[in-house]
C-alpha cells in the first residue's frame, strides 16, 4: 500500500477561514528548529510509503463497522492527521507496525491539534491525535468529531517555560507578563490552569498565539516573558536556548489526550473498520515506545530534525499509555471545556459527551498480531 503525505497544510486559527486541503508533493523533512523561520501557517511535510498487510477479515468493533469479513481494507484509504508532538508515522515506523496498516494511508503534518481539527472539519482528515483542548474548541465550533481513542500522558511531557536569566520564578510573577501559546492546544488549557492556581487569570496576563515554531523563537529572542509548550519543543528549548521550566504538569492541565475522527469517516462502514485497526496498531506502538525509549528517540529524531539526545529524554518525558474512554475521561474533558468557557474562550457551553464515541475501547490492549 502507498501512503501519501501533503507537503504544506495552513496552519490557521480554529474560527479563521476555512481550511484549504495541501496538494501532496514530495519534499525534504525540515529541522523544527529550521521551521522557526517559517510564517506560523506553513507545516513542512513528506511523502513517504507504508506497505499493508493482509485485509483484516473482522473489524476491531464490531459496533463501528458492519458484519465480520464484509470489509476489504485494501480498498480504504484513511487521512491521517500527524504532527511533531503525537509523530503517529515515526511511532508505528519505530515499533515496527506501520507495514501491518491493512489500508492505504494519506499522511498530513500540521503543527498543533487546533488547525489538524479544522482540516478535519473540512473533509480533509479523517483522524488523527491531540491534546486535550482541540477537541473541545472544535465541538464549540460545531464540527462533527468525535474522540474515539484515549491517551494518559506524563505530566513531563508540558511545561511553561522561561528563559534562562529571566526574573520569574513563581507563577504569581507572570502578572502583566507576555505568554506565548497555542490556541486551542492543551498547552492553552495548561496555561490556564497554571494562572488559575496563582489566583490569575487570562486577563491578568497578554497572551500571544503562536505556533510552536513561533512561540520558540520568541522566547529564544525574548519577545515573550514566558512560553506555555509541550514535548518535544520542551525538550528542544532546554537543549538550544537553555529553557527553565516554571511549571511542568504536575498538578496542572489534563492527563489526557486523544484521537479524534470524523462522523464522516465513522459513518462510513469500511472507514471505522480501518480506524479499529489503526487504533490497535497505534496502541500497541505506544506500549512499545515505553520500553524502547532510544530506539524511538532515535526514529522521531529523523522526522524532527532533531538530535538523538534531545529526542530521548523527549520520549522519556512524553509516554503515554492507551486507556479506555471511560465516564471519568469524558468528566475531566468536560472540565476542559467548562474552563474554557468561563474564561471566556469558546462561546457558550459545550455538552462534550455527545462527542465520545467508545465504541473501539476493546482495542485498548490488544495483543500483536
Amino acid at each position: 500500500m502507498t501512503a501519501t503525505r501533503p507537503g504544506r497544510a495552513d496552519l490557521v486559527g480554529r474560527f479563521s477561514p476555512p481550511y484549504t486541503s495541501p496538494r501532496p508533493r514530495r519534499c525534504e523533512v525540515s529541522r523544527l528548529v529550521v521551521t522557526m523561520l517559517l510564517p506560523a501557517f506553513i507545516a513542512a511535510g513528506c511523502s513517504s510509503a507504508a506497505a499493508g498487510g493482509s485485509p483484516a477479515s473482522s473489524p476491531a468493533s464490531g459496533a463501528a463497522t458492519g458484519s465480520a469479513g464484509t470489509t476489504s481494507l485494501s480498498r480504504v484509504t484513511l487521512h491521517i492527521g500527524d504532527q511533531a508532538g503525537s509523530g503517529a508515522q515515526a511511532l508505528l515506523t519505530a515499533a515496527g507496525l506501520i507495514h501491518k496498516l491493512p489500508f492505504k494511508v494519506t499522511w498530513s503534518d500540521f503543527t498543533s491539534g487546533p488547525p489538524m481539527l479544522q482540516a478535519m472539519g473540512a473533509g480533509a482528515v479523517d483522524i488523527g491525535s491531540v491534546g486535550n483542548a482541540p477537541p473541545v474548541f472544535a465541538a464549540a465550533g460545531g464540527d462533527k468529531i468525535a474522540i474515539v481513542g484515549a491517551l494518559k500522558a506524563n505530566p513531563l511531557g508540558s511545561a511553561l517555560l522561561v528563559s534562562q536569566n529571566s526574573p520569574i520564578h513563581s507563577i504569581a510573577q507572570l502578572r502583566g507578563k507576555r505568554i506565548a501559546v497555542a490556541q486551542g492546544s492543551s498547552a492553552d488549557y495548561h496555561l490556564l490552569t497554571v494562572l488559575k492556581k496563582a489566583g490569575l487569570s487570562v486577563h491578568d496576563v497578554t497572551l500571544d498565539y503562536l505556533q510552536p515554531a513561533e512561540g520558540l523563537a520568541a522566547l529564544a529572542s525574548d519577545h515573550v516573558d514566558a512560553w506555555d509548550i509541550w514535548s518535544p519543543f520542551i525538550e528542544q528549548a532546554e537543549a538550544q536556548d537553555h529553557a527553565r521550566a516554571l511549571v511542568n504538569g504536575t498538578g496542572f492541565g489534563s492527563p489526557y489526550s486523544f484521537t479524534v475522527a470524523s462522523r464522516a469517516a465513522l459513518a462510513d462502514t469500511d472507514k471505522a473498520a480501518a480506524i479499529g485497526e489503526y487504533l490497535k496498531l497505534l496502541d500497541q506502538a505506544h506500549a512499545w515506545a515505553a520500553s524502547h525509549g532510544p530506539s524511538w528517540a532515535s526514529v522521531w529524531a529523523q522526522g524532527t530534525g532533531l538530535p538523538v539526545a534531545v529526542m530521548v529524554n523527549a520520549a522519556r518525558d512524553s509516554q503515554a499509555t492507551a486507556v479506555p474512554i471511560t465516564p471519568a475521561v469524558v468528566d475531566s474533558e468536560q472540565q476542559v471545556a467548562d474552563a474554557f468557557t468561563a474564561a471566556g474562550l469558546i462561546p457558550g457551553h459545550v455538552n462534550f459527551s455527545d462527542f465520545v464515541d467508545t465504541a473501539f475501547n476493546s482495542t485498548v490492549g490488544s495483543s500483536s498480531s
